[in-house]
C-alpha cells in the first residue's frame, strides 16, 4: 500500500497556501508530471498546483473522502494558480473499511486524454485518515 502525507506549497494567485498531495514521499504534481509527458500530453504537468483549502466547500476529510462531489469525481490538485476549477486534476475516491483508492484520474479540459495507466493509488485507510486530519488541523 502506498503512504499519503501532504505539504504545504507556496501560495497561487489565490493569496494562500496550497496543500500538495504525497504519495510514497513524492509528489502528486510530480508524479502527473512524469506521466503526462512519458504519454506525449501538452501542456503536461506543471500546469498543476496544489489545493486552496480555503476554496473547498466542506472539509477536508469530506473532500479527500469523495464526499463533497456526489457520485462525481474530486479534484485532487488544482491550477498551478491555486484555483482547483481552473485546470484541475481529477479522480474517483472509493473508500472502504479498510482502504482508500484514487482512480479513474482524468483532466476534464482535455476530455480525449487517457489516463488508464495513471494510478491507481491504494493507502491503508487508517494512515490516510490520518494524514488528512493533519492537513485538517493545519
Amino acid at each position: 500500500m502506498a503512504t499519503l502525507r501532504f505539504a504545504f506549497h507556496p501560495p497561487g494567485e489565490t493569496g494562500g497556501p496550497v496543500a500538495v498531495p504525497y504519495v510514497d514521499d513524492v509528489a502528486l504534481t510530480d508524479l502527473i508530471d512524469r506521466f503526462e509527458l512519458a504519454a506525449g500530453m501538452s501542456p503536461a504537468g506543471d500546469a498543476y498546483g496544489g489545493l486552496d483549502p480555503r476554496s473547498l466547500s466542506g472539509t477536508m476529510t469530506g473532500h479527500f473522502h469523495g464526499l463533497e462531489f456526489g457520485e462525481g469525481k474530486t479534484p485532487m490538485l488544482g491550477c498551478a494558480c491555486g484555483n482547483w476549477g481552473c485546470w484541475p486534476l481529477l479522480a474517483r475516491i472509493t473508500v472502504t473499511g479498510d482502504e482508500v483508492v484514487w482512480d479513474a484520474f482524468e483532466q476534464p479540459h482535455r476530455a480525449k486524454r487517457d489516463y488508464r495507466g495513471f494510478g491507481p493509488f491504494r493507502f491503508a485507510r487508517a494512515q490516510y485518515d490520518a494524514a488528512v486530519l493533519r492537513l485538517e488541523s493545519a
